[in-house]
């Protein structure tokens, strides 16, 4: 019997991807549960196993490729068949020397081939119209049926605009990219005017359709404050070296933000929470999986820190240290960037004074961290120096007010001003 392998449904709202590399060619035998390709995702490069053992009769798909989920990647032959892929992208099985019996009764049902259903649902899987998330946000938005609409950009792919035109019952034709004889270069007399062009990663699409998606769900506003962490930042430098001798472990002054973020969000449910949009239901989480937004060099990869709750301060240090490491070489697997409730983005390290971060959907909040500096403040009506910092929380005012925000806030900004407390918390 021969198999084919489609791009699987991973969840988290991740419809397509790159095909990055194959792992075998054809010809080769493969076994269960073997990598056979690689593609990239949502944020991550995962390896794809074979769903059984046997030889790779075809490659339906070539290496740097966008794939969508039920795309047909490769063959498996268990025993010798082959598997012929239509051109509505169904796959059906045939023997490579059919009896008789089904080369001249249409209706007989062919060997090792999917039911009606089945299949039926496989085509509807597959023919999916190519679209963004973003665009199929909008399509909801306006109650447009995308399989209605021939897509203009490229291989076909349904735009914004192709949605907007069918909302005013107008749909544009394909763009035309203009005539080499339409297009000036402007050169000035002392110097000549250059650019370079670079084309957009596919993690550098992902990440600027779901920045461009959130700002347009949800409703930002931006709430900032300030910590006094002198003690914290002492208390910090003091364990410091003590972590790393016993557990081998890289302290940094994160963990303890994200042990107060946890404390702020069982007092703070709100926070903690996502929309069902098509119910219309505000969803409390029960439990307190922090996001940590970590920069790489093709852009911002978000790994979560599960059940932080349960967790101490080395043990939440140990696991952001090796995600992140995991996270810029590429190597992180989608489970660890699932399931996410509330993210921390430090942006410290790199200066500034504060920034007003776009929230991680479908989270309702996220919490930013800035640079620890000296300055004067005023203390029993003296001017002392103090290590302050500005925390800013970026929030969706459709479920959050500003006056549960500011609460919310306060929370973090006493426990991270006095570790003692803080640590009662843990």
């Amino acid at each position: 019997m021969a198999t084919v392998f489609s791009f699987p449904d991973v969840g988290e709202g991740i419809h397509e991807g790159k095909l990055v590399e194959w792992l075998v060619s054809k010809g080769q035998t493969v076994e269960e549960d073997q990598a056979i390709v690689k593609v990239e995702t949502d944020k991550a490069v995962v390896e794809l196993p074979a769903p059984e053992s046997g030889q790779i009769v075809e490659i339906h798909v070539e290496k740097g490729s966008l794939i969508h989920v039920g795309d047909s990647l490769v063959t498996i032959s268990s025993d010798g068949e082959t598997a012929v892929v239509e051109d509505t992208g169904a796959a059906k099985t045939v023997a490579e020397e059919p009896s008789k019996e089904n080369t001249t009764d249409e209706k007989a049902p062919i060997p090792g081939s999917s039911s009606p259903s089945s299949t039926e649902e496989m085509r509807k899987r597959i023919m999916r119209p190519p679209a963004t998330p973003h665009t199929r946000a909008l399509a909801r938005e306006l109650n447009v049926d995308l399989s209605s609409l021939k897509g203009s950009g490229p291989g076909g792919r349904i735009t914004d605009e192709d949605v907007r035109g069918a909302g005013s019952g107008k749909i544009p034709g394909p763009k035309r990219a203009p005539s080499t004889a339409s297009v000036k270069t402007t050169v000035t007399t002392s110097e000549t005017v250059s650019e370079e062009r670079i084309p957009m990663t596919h993690l550098r699409k992902v990440i600027a359709d779901a920045m461009t998606d959130s700002k347009r769900r949800s409703a930002h506003v931006t709430h900032v404050d300030e910590a006094d962490v002198t003690e914290l930042y002492h208390h910090y430098k003091e364990v410091k070296e003590s972590v790393k001798d016993r557990f081998d472990v890289r302290l940094t002054i994160l963990p303890f933000f994200v042990k107060a973020l946890v404390s702020a969000l069982k007092e703070h449910p709100l926070v903690n929470s996502s929309v069902d949009e098509d119910s219309e239901e505000i969803i409390l989480k029960k439990y307190y999986n922090v996001g940590i937004a970590v920069d790489t060099d093709e852009g911002l990869i978000v790994p979560v820190v599960k059940n932080a709750d349960s967790k101490d301060i080395v043990t939440i240090a140990a696991e952001i240290d090796d995600m992140a490491t995991r996270a810029r070489n590429r190597t992180i697997s989608l489970d660890d960037l699932k399931g996410g409730t509330c993210t921390i983005t430090n942006m410290g390290a790199l200066g500034g004074i504060l920034a007003t971060p776009i929230i991680h959907q479908p989270e309702v909040a996220i919490l930013g961290m800035h640079a620890i500096k000296d300055r004067p403040v005023v203390r029993n009506g003296e001017i002392v120096i103090r290590k302050m910092m500005y925390l800013s929380l970026s929030f969706d005012h459709r479920i959050v007010d500003g006056a549960e925000a500011g609460r919310f806030m306060n929370h973090i900004v006493e426990l991270i001003s006095n570790p003692i407390l803080l640590m009662t918390r843990l």
